[in-house]
């Protein structure tokens, strides 16, 4: 109003100087509501008027009014929560659309709260920031809502010593395991933590600990192979709650997981988490099987304090007095946490406004005591680092006052390879510690910092889970990160921000600690309940039941729709129904309501399987898994995506195409998108041999594609978009591999053998057409160049040369040519022999064997050698039978080589004559290492086919 100099009750198109004022005042005497001119057409605006020569002028101006509902305005808007009396305002939100994202969706997502005598309805507002009478409002109906019932309190401490709680999961983990472990001559623990980083913190604590006891600590790889054997050879397995998903699936079928006494869960509260989904399946499939087998098998659960742990203790078997919930308070050391509310919208801005509150709350709570700041970015990490020495130099002339040492000691563990402003930051104490940190670089700098030589640590908040420090003071730098793929900034999860406060506490050195939490104002209430209070857990299983239930079919668990309802009873969900049925889209809490839901939950999930070719369901009852659903269980790929390779992939699909299908993917949906990556991306693009065209950079898609693409052509990358490549290129493997078994189930031989090269190029980081002796380690350009000179192109010719030679052309450092002899020692050198039994007596109609003999000269002793691989895989291979006149692939297998192998391959005889075929091995991990032979068979007319002609 005070904008447009005019009052509410005005006609909105007094905004708009250009319509003459007698028009304005002739409608304002109408009185005709404001939403009533959008259903008039230009002529009956202009009819009303009685100006029909204005009518379209008006009709124009009516139509660009900004309406919230529409979408279409690029001013900001205000999203408010008013109670049923528009008396009180719960909520408040500003919000900014941006012309580049008018057309896409956008979601808002906030917290209010609901009263005990809560009322029929609360109003949801948007208001337009600029422009009068652009607003809409929604009714929030409660009508059917069903509050929970009172949960029991927390568990009162006993006037004993406490503990905290990472004491609790480490002593009690080593206490369970240690007393289950001798219950048994062949005892198996189980731990499972939320994170890789925390498991292989835990691995390397547990590893020194039950080595003076002979028992011995593995850890999970995910390759399925592998972590078998290491069960067998374990006592103690650690894992992620993925792993052990797509192991556990194989229960019935291996022996060993009987042999599991004690199952360790870590950080359970996290299953409320929208992507943690897994550690409910794992913990309901481990009750099942202990049912099954008969025998019992403990699970230990440990979490933050839970609001409903009543429920969780009975879903794990557990009954109330077994059940021990304490409330957040309960700490060794006491906390002290300060909530600080900022009014400023911007997200840019409002960090910029925290940073002198971060050096004051340094200054006030902890001046010479180590502190912790988290931060959203990498970027900002710098920045705030930066920030904090400048205000320390400004009010104290001492710019190195938070270095507790001398310069002259702190010298030697500078990093000159690292980036200038943290060897500068360093140097007065403060460091940041990012995703681009050389790994042995940053041991130092945690070592320099526990020790009390650094005071200050500034976090990434991508870096939370990996991080093993502790300190007296936390701040926590805003609590928002932006989400480039809905354009929004999102909250951080509760999980998060608990793990964060869980880095203040130092029991052995300080009595208590402290907390500075930075936020929106509008978020301070959520905080305060959620931080002060117990956690409400609930489910999500329900969003993402799909891959659960083809997994269980095709191990037979779920044979028809009744076995898929009575896996639900298993689960956390099923208890959380009753208790919250609003959450689960229930309308009420009676056995009826709750079977008809679970039936239409069964029946959706398992119609979708059924249209994704996944499985097949038989006399609307009965299910059994299809090739498309065994594929996806195997290689644990979502069944979106194995519906997309069946689509997409055809006879004609070559590296490019096979390229964008995997980029395509559902497992890539997550890749985050940061602020301005959008640009980055697009530049990136640029210098890559696929061209996309027609793409949104902001797509996580099209950002899988161009990481991937960079990857090949060895694209120097920044921190983060590396971190990001990581994770797409460990996915990747097995989404190649589920190609491949694809296009052999449809019998395409050149696309086959296409997405096995793409398998070689993802794992050694290179394309098709480079030199093959680009995979060796430290070989660049300039050292190929002089290679090819010399006719060396293969790593055989390499192999071959003497050592002067050898030394002469590579001009390399020792160091650098033990990588390369280790590189060329692990390179397969495998003999390869064929041989058909009866080849003379071949009939069509009839079964044909190929017995192939295979023998390395020396035994497999490691992993694959892939440097800009970012995970250890062992070599794989196929052996593949096909007809390239045709592109038939008529037989494949797959196997992993040790030294020796025998491997039959057997195909049914074709029509009488003479076919030639290619027999092919292939590796998934080397390049330049496949093997080609040429055959031929010559089929005779069969019995049955002469009597048939007849």
């Amino acid at each position: 109003m005070i904008d447009k100099r005019m009052w509410q009750s005005m006609c909105p198109l007094r905004q708009f100087k250009k319509i003459p004022k007698e028009i304005i005042r002739k409608i304002e005497k109408k009185n005709i509501s404001w939403d009533r001119f959008y259903d008039l057409d230009a002529h009956e605006i202009g009819e009303l008027v009685r100006a029909p020569k204005v009518g379209k002028t008006i009709y124009k101006y009516i139509h660009h009014h900004h309406i919230p509902k529409l979408e279409l305005s690029l001013h900001p808007f205000w999203i408010l929560v008013e109670d049923v009396d528009s008396e009180i305002l719960l909520h408040h939100e500003y919000f900014l659309l941006k012309k580049k994202y008018c057309e896409d969706e956008h979601y808002v997502k906030f917290f209010v709260p609901v009263f005990e005598t809560f009322p029929p309805q609360y109003f949801i507002r948007v208001i337009s920031d600029k422009w009068i009478a652009s607003e809409t409002q929604v009714a929030l109906s409660f009508r059917h809502l069903i509050l929970e019932e009172k949960h029991p309190p927390p568990t009162e401490l006993l006037d004993l010593q406490p503990l905290p709680v990472n004491a609790l999961r480490n002593s009690n983990s080593i206490l369970f395991s240690n007393e289950k472990l001798k219950e048994n001559p062949q005892p198996k623990c189980v731990y499972v933590t939320p994170k890789e980083e925390l498991a292989e913190i835990v691995r390397q604590d547990w590893d020194r600990r039950f080595a003076t006891i002979g028992r011995k600590v593995v850890m999970l790889t995910s390759e399925t192979g592998t972590d078998l054997k290491l069960i067998s050879k374990g006592h103690i397995i650690i894992s992620t709650p993925e792993k052990w998903n797509i192991l556990s699936r194989l229960w019935k079928q291996r022996k060993n997981f009987q042999n599991i006494n004690l199952f360790i869960v870590d950080d359970l509260h996290v299953i409320g988490s929208d992507d943690r989904h897994v550690l409910e399946i794992i913990c309901s499939r481990m009750l099942y099987m202990s049912s099954q087998i008969e025998r019992n098998i403990r699970i230990v659960p440990m979490a933050t304090s839970i609001l409903n742990a009543k429920d969780i203790g009975q879903w794990l078997g557990y009954s109330t007095n077994a059940t021990f919930n304490f409330r957040p308070s309960i700490r060794l050391v006491q906390l002290v946490l300060h909530i600080q509310g900022f009014n400023i919208t911007h997200n840019a801005s409002r960090l910029i406004a925290m940073a002198k509150p971060v050096y004051q709350a340094i200054n006030r709570y902890s001046p010479n005591h180590p502190v912790i700041v988290f931060v959203p970015s990498h970027k900002l990490s710098r920045m705030t680092a930066i920030d904090i020495l400048t205000f320390a130099a400004a009010a104290e002339q001492k710019r190195d006052r938070f270095l507790h040492i001398s310069t002259t000691e702190i010298e030697p563990f500078t990093d000159e390879r690292e980036d200038q402003t943290l060897k500068e930051t360093i140097l007065r104490g403060v460091v940041y510690l990012h995703e681009g940190l050389n790994h042995k670089y940053r041991i130092i700098i945690e070592e320099l910092y526990t020790g009390g030589a650094l005071q200050v640590c500034i976090v990434s908040r991508s870096m939370l889970w990996t991080l093993n420090l502790f300190s007296y003071l936390v701040i926590i730098m805003d609590t928002q990160y932006y989400n480039g793929q809905d354009h929004t900034y999102d909250d951080y999860p509760i999980s998060d921000i608990l793990q964060m406060i869980g880095r203040a506490n130092r029991p052995l050195k300080e009595t208590d600690a402290k907390v500075v939490l930075m936020c929106l104002s509008s978020k301070k209430d959520f905080f305060k309940k959620f931080l002060y209070e117990p956690l409400p857990i609930e489910s999500h299983l329900d969003h993402c039941l799909h891959d659960h239930f083809n997994a269980e079919i095709v191990t037979k668990t779920i044979e028809n729709k009744q076995d898929a309802v009575d896996y639900l009873t298993w689960t956390l969900i099923y208890r959380r129904m009753t208790q919250n049925p609003n959450y689960y889209n229930l309308q009420g809490v009676s056995h009826r309501h709750l079977s008809d839901h679970l039936s239409e939950l069964v029946e959706n999930t398992l119609n979708d399987l059924e249209q994704s070719k996944c499985i097949t369901i038989e006399n609307e009852m009965d299910t059994s898994p299809l090739n498309l659903g065994m594929i996806a269980a195997y290689y644990y790929i979502n069944y979106r995506t194995i519906e997309l390779f069946s689509k997409s992939l055809t006879s004609k699909t070559k590296i490019k195409a096979l390229l964008d299908i995997v980029a395509n993917a559902a497992e890539y949906e997550r890749i985050p998108i940061r602020h301005h990556e959008d640009n980055i991306l697009k530049q990136l693009a640029t210098r890559l041999p696929n061209k996309l065209n027609n793409v949104k950079f902001n797509d996580p898609h099209v950002k899988a594609n161009l990481l991937l693409q960079a990857h090949l052509s060895r694209i120097q990358l920044s921190a983060e978009l590396q971190k990001d490549t990581d994770e797409i290129l460990i996915k990747a493997i097995r989404l190649i591999q589920a190609c491949v078994d694809v296009l052999s189930s449809n019998g395409w031989l050149l696309p086959a053998l296409a997405a096995m090269e793409l398998a070689q190029m993802v794992t050694q980081g290179m394309w098709n057409k480079d030199p093959y002796l680009r995979q060796l380690p430290h070989f660049t350009s300039e050292i190929i160049q002089r290679c090819t000179e010399k006719k060396i192109e293969t790593v055989f010719d390499l192999m071959e040369m003497q050592d002067e030679e050898r030394v002469e052309l590579l001009q390399l450092s020792t160091s650098k040519l033990a990588d390369v002899a280790r590189f060329c020692n692990r390179y397969p050198n495998i003999e390869v022999s064929y041989e058909v039994p009866d080849k003379d007596d071949i009939t069509s109609g009839s079964t044909v064997n190929v017995n192939v003999s295979l023998e390395r000269a020396d035994e497999v002793s490691g992993p694959v050698i892939s440097p800009l691989f970012p995970q250890k895989r062992e070599e794989g291979w196929w052996l593949v039978i096909g007809e390239l006149k045709t592109n038939a692939l008529i037989s494949i297998k797959r196997l992993t080589l040790q030294q020796k192998a025998q491997v039959v391959l057997d195909f049914t005889a074709p029509s009488a004559g003479t076919h030639n075929y290619i027999l092919y091995f292939m590796s998934d991990a080397y390049m330049g290492c496949d093997h080609e032979y040429k055959f031929s068979v010559d089929v005779h007319k069969g019995v049955n086919n002469d009597a048939d002609m007849k």
